[in-house]
């Protein structure tokens, strides 16, 4: 039926529409007020509601295919738009829903954090943005993540930074999100889309704590915790500790340790460098007492290549929280962290072996900066092999001279 056989005809109806030929061009039937009935040179029909925006500009706004929507559906949706026309609504089309979803993403804290990380990738170590990623998703996306980053203001951040500081007295990781939260903004700063950070200057506002990841108690309060250490409940989980004690690695690098990267015939920890925080490969002389306490753990192995797996995947490592977990509910809580052994050991060494400054540093795995690190190569492995050996001893001789004191004596 040719569109012409319409011409006279008062009241269109679906037969009509139906047996309506299509052109080598498109063309448009007016079907009631504002709505058209479209049909392609392919044969595809569908309804069309034609109108003026808010702005007085003329539009064409899709409400769906023929014979899916009929004559009289059509006109109730063309009804129902010029209806919220008339109150003053706003009418999308199709093309334009879609334009601002795609800009309300980009405009989302999630766009922005993830934009930002991947800036970092060639910067930081793959365990360090593992990491931080796991972070900022746990504790920022999980909050803000669907909100529109310019429309987070300065109170809601410091409230939020407020509270997680005095919730969970993580001073040092609320620092961290701050800081990785201000560059994500100096990025957007950058890019046009805000044009003040409204994170600069926050942590003058935010409670003042110690570093809590150094939380430790005194050489002497040392024993009495190994002794704790040893009673704890889960055997892999007390394992991980002691050896935080006498090898002291960064936390991470002991979560992160397989099997592969221990050499017993040599009696060397081999640190692979994405596992360092530097990104450097390090290698720790293995003491005797960490040799017996791995040949323990390695009786009681998991399947899995970490020495320490998570508890819900033989793939993934030990949890952060386990080893931050376990000192708490031996009653350390503020008082030892995990990454605090480090200054334990390091503070025994620097006391003990105050000519060997830079054997110290080596065994801590810090970064040489400057000329030193140009002109300093060398990683005092011999050296290493001794100060590790008299540490291990030295905590050994102590914690066989302490008697254990039940908590609460």
């Amino acid at each position: 039926m040719k569109r012409t056989a319409l011409d006279g005809i008062k009241q269109i109806k679906d037969t009509h529409l139906d047996n309506l030929e299509p052109e080598a061009k498109e063309y448009r039937i007016a079907c009631d007020t504002g709505l058209y009935f479209r049909v392609s040179p392919t044969g595809k029909k569908s309804w069309q509601v034609r109108f003026k925006d808010n702005t007085g500009k003329w539009k064409w706004h899709s409400v769906g295919s023929y014979p899916q929507l009929s004559l009289v559906e059509a006109k109730l949706e063309a009804s129902t738009i010029f209806l919220k026309l008339r109150n003053k609504e706003e009418v999308l089309t199709k093309k334009e829903i879609e334009n601002r979803k795609v800009k309300e993403e980009r405009r989302s804290l999630n766009s922005l954090m993830y934009e930002w990380l991947d800036t970092k990738k060639t910067q930081w170590a793959e365990i360090t943005i593992k990491k931080e990623t796991q972070s900022i998703e746990k504790r920022i996306l999980s909050v803000f993540g669907d909100k529109d980053f310019a429309e987070i203001s300065r109170v809601e951040w410091l409230d939020f930074f407020q509270n997680l500081l005095r919730n969970e007295a993580i001073f040092n990781r609320v620092k961290k999100l701050v800081s990785h939260c201000r560059n994500a903004y100096d990025l957007a700063e950058f890019r046009g889309d805000i044009t003040q950070n409204p994170l600069n200057g926050i942590l003058k506002y935010l409670d003042k704590g110690s570093k809590g990841n150094m939380k430790h108690v005194k050489l002497v309060e040392l024993p009495q915790l190994v002794h704790f250490i040893r009673s704890y409940t889960n055997q892999h989980t007390a394992i991980a500790l002691e050896l935080l004690v006498l090898l002291f690695p960064r936390p991470q690098e002991l979560r992160y340790a397989k099997w592969e990267d221990f050499d017993f015939d040599n009696k060397i920890w081999i640190k692979p460098a994405h596992t360092m925080k530097c990104g450097i490969r390090h290698v720790v002389p293995l003491p005797d007492q960490a040799i017996g306490l791995l040949k323990k753990l390695e009786k009681i192995r998991t399947p899995s290549d970490y020495l320490f797996c998570s508890r819900d995947s033989l793939t993934q490592p030990m949890s952060e929280s386990t080893l931050n977990n376990a000192l708490k509910n031996l009653g350390y809580r503020g008082k030892q962290s995990p990454h605090g052994f480090r200054h334990i050991a390091s503070t025994a060494l620097n006391e003990k072996f105050a000519d060997l400054e830079q054997v110290i540093e080596s065994a801590l795995a810090h970064k040489k900066r400057g000329v030193k690190a140009d002109y300093d190569k060398a990683t005092h492995l011999e050296d290493r092999i001794h100060i590790m050996q008299w540490w291990a001893s030295h905590v050994t001789k102590i914690v066989d001279h302490v008697r254990l004191v039940p908590h609460g004596s």
